[in-house]
């Protein structure tokens, strides 16, 4: 079993056009696939703003509501003609926007259909309100939760990337094994042990590892990268998700 090909790498953290510029000038000219950038953006952050919800006082039914209109409606594209990505990251923007329809626009939605029509996508709310429960109630602000969640949705997502990626090569039970060593530090946790267990050097498990963390740091950077308006805003964004789980 090998590890993702250099050329596999490179490719998919290769920066291009940012998925919020693409949904931003999609959403003005019609180019076709903005549904589905925009749906891929949003799946990040319907737990997010679900725990943003909750904890501004509203019971898990209202919250699961509210979030499921509140992204019908950006699906919409006449919301995002008047959208410039160079103004704001994609999270700033959500979190702004998700007040303004609370404030204006819930009351309105809620007496519609659920969802205003629109499929957006399969939503567990149950695992976002399990996740919400997890918190305690009086320690973060309802917009610190939603930076908090966020980073903890990014980071699975990033994870699932990576073992899909693990799983086209055929590596898949390799990830697996070695993936611990994304949070624990080769001085808390020997690779003698896992060594013998996958046959291989220690070495070997060593590079392997190595690897593992380099291309997460990069899928990591390139996942944030879709959010914000160009690359020299990716450092800073990695700074808030590091402050976000601090």
């Amino acid at each position: 079993m090998n590890a993702p090909s250099q050329e596999a790498s490179s490719a998919a953290h290769r920066f291009e056009s940012t998925k919020w510029n693409i949904v931003s000038a999609a959403a003005k000219t019609g180019t076709e696939g903005v549904d589905r950038a925009l749906e891929q953006l949003c799946q990040i952050y319907w737990r997010p703003l679900y725990a943003f919800v909750r904890r501004r006082g509203h019971q898990p039914s209202d919250a699961k509501d509210l979030t499921q209109a509140f992204f019908a409606r950006l699906l919409q594209r006449d919301f995002l003609r008047t959208v410039d990505p160079r103004k704001g990251k994609f999270r700033s923007f959500l979190l702004a926007a998700m007040e303004n329809f609370m404030a204006k626009e819930w009351r309105r939605s809620h007496a519609q259909k659920r969802g205003g029509g629109i499929v957006f996508s399969p939503l567990d709310d149950q695992m976002a309100e399990q996740e919400y429960q997890q918190v305690p109630g009086h320690v973060l602000t309802p917009e610190k939760l939603f930076d908090r969640q966020w980073a903890l949705t990014l980071l699975q997502q990033v994870l699932t990337t990576l073992r899909e990626e693990y799983m086209a090569s055929d590596s898949g039970p390799l990830f697996d094994e070695i993936k611990i060593y994304l949070t624990v530090s080769r001085n808390e946790q020997g690779y003698a042990e896992l060594a013998a267990k996958t046959g291989r050097s220690e070495a070997a498990l060593k590079m392997a590892v190595s690897r593992m963390r380099k291309r997460y740091g990069e899928a990591l950077r390139a996942e944030i990268a879709r959010t914000v308006h160009g690359p020299d805003e990716v450092a800073e964004e990695m700074r808030a998700l590091y402050a976000a789980l601090s």
